[in-house]
């Protein structure tokens, strides 16, 4: 190798330090973590001694463009493997069984873990068998830190790599080998670079099939009731383990109102029944308003409590799983930039790194001449979407008065149906749509830009999902439409998820996928790799968490119109845990799940519908029939009819915030824990700052 080729590669790096990360393709190990994956020689050499090892884990995939040429392969491991302190990421690589191929397989040695649980400020267990911040320095007194696949979960490793391949940065200019005419530039972000050049074609964790294999006996195959959180949360991540939580914690809270709902229904039937024998056609009617509408005067109120109960009861399992889990003290750092961000390179002011600097100001105009006018011309055609339905339904009324058959009585539902069918083609644009202005308003940091994303999505969200139903009920007050089109949503919804979520592509993957992944024993191991990437990326969890907040809305806002809507989502949800943890175990790419402390802006997304419960479910009581009669007899005044919601509103309101406050957010011995990990991690810094201004 000439003294070019490392100045090009590895930033100024000796000669030496190169042979070094090479190894000259001796093997440190080779891999026996995964069954019937073997890739013998080949990985870079560590230069400390405490990261050698017998057995090296194949962690992630790198996927080359098909024209990337063997000395640009030779850098890039080069460029995996070298020392941070020359600007590599201190990574082991293996060119996989082909040197010239289209693959590198990427692992972690043990000190760089380390560093980096330090760094993004994990919890793991002391040896006095508490949860503490990590520290480096004091590894050794930290159970199992010499065994990194029982310290660290399989995706906290497989994060830790992306984390350090993604934090890649040039040291100067330089030009890459093999591609004469492209040059990356100083504190350019490598990986994304490489990516826009085609180098890189894709980057994805990989699979463990016995481990898969025991997950999904143990999750989705048997007649299990529970979910094995645990081993989700260690082979997935902690983003997909709190959604799951979350599913089963919702899924069996639903269990109360639908039984309330049952109850409503059926004493509601049977004093109609009642009523129908008893009287004459005129005075049943008005027997049956007044019977049903007390039955839903109840419903109302039982789920402003509810949601209150479900939400603060969350916040304290949320709080418990987060500390059994080693998040609840993420680090809060001044990271580097997400590899999205662009800018003109300047000093940071606060780090005093060299980055990319992005004036807010433009952020700003971006936000207001481009996405804001973006989303309101969606609103604009969610509101024409809701003027058709009504001219529809006026239509298909008409046509029923003048017909009255089967067939006119049936498309009765076929507005509802169509309009439901418009709104979810919207809300999937919406969100392609929305994803593109966040990255056009350019964030800096990736939470700030998962927080935009999100608002956008949930105010359109709220908007087409919730808009005709609230019109229904407050301004034209028609509740026996407005239970029709509750019943249409709850059905047509959850029949198009599943087709679209499971069903669609099951199919896929049976006949299309699967046959070409098909593969025997004695196929070469690099195949077993390649295998995993036919399988499509993990869409996330964007869309499921939309799910359940609509469906949450649903219950939290118009129950009291509709009881059995509780009943219809039990049932809906308890085949929803299955299908979601089939789609993630069979039907995609496995994703990279960063370390997360909670659900984050969704349980605020939450928390915000159970306010406005507060503000639907009043509302609608008084639309009762029982309470305008009662208006009526005492000859109240709208103005007063108005003032007196208004004031059962706030009281209700109040109730909310006295119930919350009376239920912590965490348990007592989780705030103890939490203060205890501060502590310690306070005095670390003190001593760590002491040795440092003594050495």
């Amino acid at each position: 190798m000439s003294k070019a080729d490392v100045d090009e590669g590895l930033h100024g790096s000796s000669s030496s330090d190169t042979a070094q990360q090479l190894g000259d393709k001796t093997p440190v190990g080779t891999v026996l973590t995964q069954p019937g994956i073997s890739l013998g020689s080949g990985w870079t050499k560590v230069s400390c001694p405490c990261c050698v090892s017998k057995q090296v884990e194949p962690l992630v995939l790198v996927k080359l463009g098909e024209k990337v040429r063997p000395e640009t392969k030779r850098w890039l491991i080069r460029l995996i493997g070298s020392p941070q302190t020359d600007g590599g990421a201190a990574l082991l690589a293996h060119p996989g069984e082909d040197a010239s191929g289209d693959i590198i397989v990427v692992s972690a040695p043990r000190c760089t873990l380390l560093r980096a649980t330090e760094e993004l400020g994990l919890c793991k267990t002391y040896n006095n068998d508490n949860m503490e911040a990590f520290s480096y320095d004091d590894r050794d007194n930290f159970k199992d830190s010499d065994n990194m696949e029982v310290f660290l979960t399989m995706a906290e490793r497989q994060f830790i790599v992306k984390y350090e391949l993604d934090g890649l940065r040039a040291q100067r200019d330089l030009r890459v080998p093999g591609m004469s005419d492209y040059t990356l530039h100083y504190r350019d972000n490598i990986w994304q670079k490489l990516g826009s050049a085609g180098v890189i074609v894709d980057t994805y964790p990989l699979h463990n099939t016995e481990q898969l294999k025991k997950l999904s006996e143990a999750w989705y195959s048997g007649n299990q009731l529970t979910q094995p959180l645990d081993a989700v949360n260690a082979y997935f991540g902690n983003s997909v383990a709190f959604y799951f939580s979350f599913l089963g914690f919702y899924t069996w809270a639903l269990l109360p109102p639908a039984l309330l709902g049952l109850f409503t229904t059926y004493f509601s039937a049977e004093a109609q029944k009642e009523a129908d024998e008893s009287f004459s056609a005129t005075e049943a009617e008005e027997e049956e308003s007044m019977s049903v509408f007390s039955g839903y005067m109840i419903q109302a109120v039982f789920s402003m409590l509810w949601c209150t109960m479900v939400m603060e009861l969350w916040k304290r399992q949320s709080a418990t799983l987060s500390y059994r889990w080693g998040t609840l003290h993420l680090a809060e750092r001044f990271a580097e930039p997400r590899p999205g961000f662009h800018g003109d390179l300047g000093v940071n002011p606060v780090t005093g790194r060299v980055e990319p600097l992005f004036p807010e100001w433009k952020r700003d105009l971006r936000m207001a001449l481009a996405s804001v006018p973006a989303v309101l011309l969606f609103l604009g055609m969610v509101v024409v979407g809701m003027l058709c339905f009504y001219w529809g339904e006026a239509q298909v009324q008409e046509l029923h008065n003048e017909w009255d058959s089967l067939l006119s009585q049936t498309l009765v539902y076929m507005p509802s149906i169509l309009h439901i069918v418009y709104t979810n083609v919207l809300a999937t644009v919406y969100r392609m749509v929305a994803q593109s202005l966040t990255e056009f308003e350019n964030h800096r940091e990736e939470s700030a830009f998962q927080n935009h994303l999100t608002a956008k999505v949930l105010v359109f969200t709220f908007f087409n999902y919730f808009a005709v139903l609230f019109h229904i009920a407050f301004f034209k007050q028609d509740l026996p439409l407005l239970r029709k089109r509750l019943a249409s949503l709850l059905v047509v919804t959850q029949l198009v998820n599943q087709v679209t979520e499971v069903i669609i592509p099951f199919l896929v993957d049976r006949f299309i996928s699967v046959p070409n992944r098909t593969h025997s024993e004695d196929d070469p191991e690099e195949d077993k790799l390649r295998n995993q990437a036919s399988l499509p990326v993990f869409p996330g969890l964007f869309a499921e968490y939309i799910e359940l907040l609509v469906q949450f809305g649903y219950l939290s806002l118009f129950s009291c119109a509709y009881p059995l809507t509780a009943v219809l989502l039990l049932i809906n949800n308890l085949t929803e845990i299955r299908s979601d943890a089939y789609k993630i175990c069979k039907l995609f790419r496995k994703p990279f799940c960063p370390p997360v402390a909670n659900m984050g802006v969704w349980l605020i997304a939450f928390e915000v519908l159970s306010y406005v419960s507060v503000i639907s479910n009043c509302w609608l009581l008084m639309l009762s029939p029982r309470l305008q009669q009662l208006f009526q007899e005492h000859e109240m005044s709208n103005t007063s009819t108005l003032l007196l919601a208004v004031s059962v509103e706030h009281v209700l309101i109040l109730v909310k915030l006295v119930m919350a406050a009376l239920i912590p957010d965490e348990p007592g011995w989780i705030r103890k824990k939490r203060a205890h990990i501060e502590f310690t991690s306070m005095q670390a810094l003190k001593q760590q700052t002491a040795t440092s201004k003594e050495s």
